[in-house]
């Protein structure tokens, strides 16, 4: 396959991710910040905090209020993780390549940016953005779906799923690390109805919340982060992203189970093996944020290694 080929397939699978999880991520806070009495009325500045675009965000906006927070996340096209960015470039890498994906995958990216280019007029969505969320969702849902169903499983497809988990691992990390840091409960908030809301909201975010219930019931936050983190059969857990994109990855290079050839199949394959060996004790131990801020640190060094071994063209020496 030729590198121009993978680098847009990857990154097509990442934007469309990214626009979903920022989705979730606005859906969710929303129904947090309804009512005047809510304690989170005011909290959507920590939003731009998990996008990593904090420093982008001050620069064009006054305050972090809800209207400017949504608009920067939703439509922004200034801002390259704003969902309306993440889709154009994702249909750009697709009109690239629409001899390797599939025609339905093609009209899927193309009704989901006509969407989004509806939706920019429509300033209902910057006070109730419900609506516009579960679109979002839908449309990304669809798209993933009809790629599964449509589309050769074989060199493609693999950076497709790749591309795709390690952003939502990325994007599950970030949110965590909000809750954990940015909205830590008082306390005497902890254990209390305010801290169940803060934690199933967490749940929420990542549609976790009813899977969650049927493997421990009672909202606990130590329990709560094992999901999220090391649950090895949740699709939006980080173990599960970290392990698909690493089957992925040896099923591209045709590596076996326990070595490697390439330097990201090293650090995928050393990131994932601790995490099979990890405990949530140590975790915590070592600091939630601590933990976070490492694991993105190494999940990007993989993305980076990614790039090197299949997108970079080697220069030839004379």
């Amino acid at each position: 396959m030729l590198s121009r080929v993978a680098n847009s397939v990857y990154w097509m699978s990442r934007m469309v991710e990214r626009a979903e999880n920022v989705a979730r991520f606005i859906d969710v806070n929303y129904n947090l910040t309804l009512g005047d009495s809510s304690p989170f009325v005011n909290q959507w500045e920590p939003l731009v905090f998990t996008t990593g675009d904090y420093d982008l965000f001050k620069k064009n906006y006054d305050t972090a209020s809800r209207e400017n927070v949504l608009k920067f996340l939703a439509f922004d096209r200034d801002n390259p993780n704003s969902i309306m960015s993440c889709v154009m470039l994702a249909r750009e890498n697709a009109r690239t390549i629409r001899e390797t994906i599939t025609s339905p995958m093609w009209e899927h990216v193309n009704r989901f940016y006509l969407m989004l280019r509806n939706a920019v007029n429509d300033s209902s969505i910057l006070y109730d953005p419900v609506s516009f969320c579960a679109e979002v969702r839908n449309a990304s849902h669809t798209l993933v779906g009809t790629t599964y169903t449509t589309m050769s499983h074989g060199e493609a497809w693999h950076f497709l799923r790749m591309g795709r988990l390690l952003e939502r691992a990325d994007k599950i990390s970030r949110i965590a690390d909000v809750q954990y840091y940015l909205l830590l409960p008082k306390a005497e908030d902890v254990g209390t109805s305010l801290d169940v809301v803060r934690w199933s909201a967490l749940l929420r975010s990542n549609s976790a919340l009813e899977m969650y219930r049927r493997v421990y019931g009672a909202i606990e936050p130590n329990n709560v982060a094992q999901f999220l983190i090391l649950d090895r059969h949740f699709p939006r857990s980080i173990r599960f992203c970290l392990i698909g994109a690493q089957h992925s990855l040896m099923e591209i290079t045709g590596s076996r189970p326990g070595t490697f050839r390439l330097r990201s199949e090293q650090l995928i394959g050393r990131l994932s093996s601790e995490f099979d060996y990890m405990s949530i004790e140590e975790i915590i131990d070592q600091g939630m944020h601590e933990f976070i801020d490492d694991f993105q640190t190494r999940v990007n060094n993989v993305g980076n290694a990614i790039h090197e071994d299949f997108f970079t063209v080697p220069m030839r020496v004379e």
